[in-house]
């Protein structure tokens, strides 16, 4: 009876213990991950996706671009791709497309260097987590 509850203890922590699953979207190249109790936009391979106050909401454009978008590179997508649900498809400067969600462009930060880092968050005070 004691080896019953004590099994029924540890399969009762492997479930608390176990990451919830992330929800996919644009065909699983973008998913959220719990990240400190946030569930934070990645890429499919849990890159961490940002967000940057000098854009506005909704505008179709990106103010990231040049010297900018070499530390911050943007979430492409492709020449054809079409808005799905709250991601929509930003035209940049140089003509080539990003993804938005809720409206905002979407931006890697480059000293992330594996998947979880966080390490754009508060980055000049204006990159942010992309949150969902």
């Amino acid at each position: 009876m004691r080896l019953r509850s004590i099994l029924a203890g540890a399969a009762a922590l492997a479930l608390f213990a176990a990451p919830a699953l992330a929800e996919e979207y644009l065909g699983g190249a973008v998913k959220t991950v719990d990240i400190g109790g946030q569930q934070v936009l990645t890429d499919a391979d849990g890159m961490t996706l940002y967000i940057f106050d000098k854009d506005t909401a909704g505008d179709g454009k990106s103010v990231c671009n040049g010297d900018c978008a070499v530390k911050w590179p943007p979430l492409m997508a492709a020449e054809d791709a079409q808005d799905e649900g709250d991601f929509t498809v930003v035209t940049r400067d140089d003509g080539s497309k990003m993804w938005a969600h809720e409206g905002m462009p979407l931006y890697y930060w480059y000293e992330d260097t594996e998947p979880g880092d966080t390490s754009g968050d508060g980055v000049g005070g204006v990159w942010h987590l992309a949150v969902d």
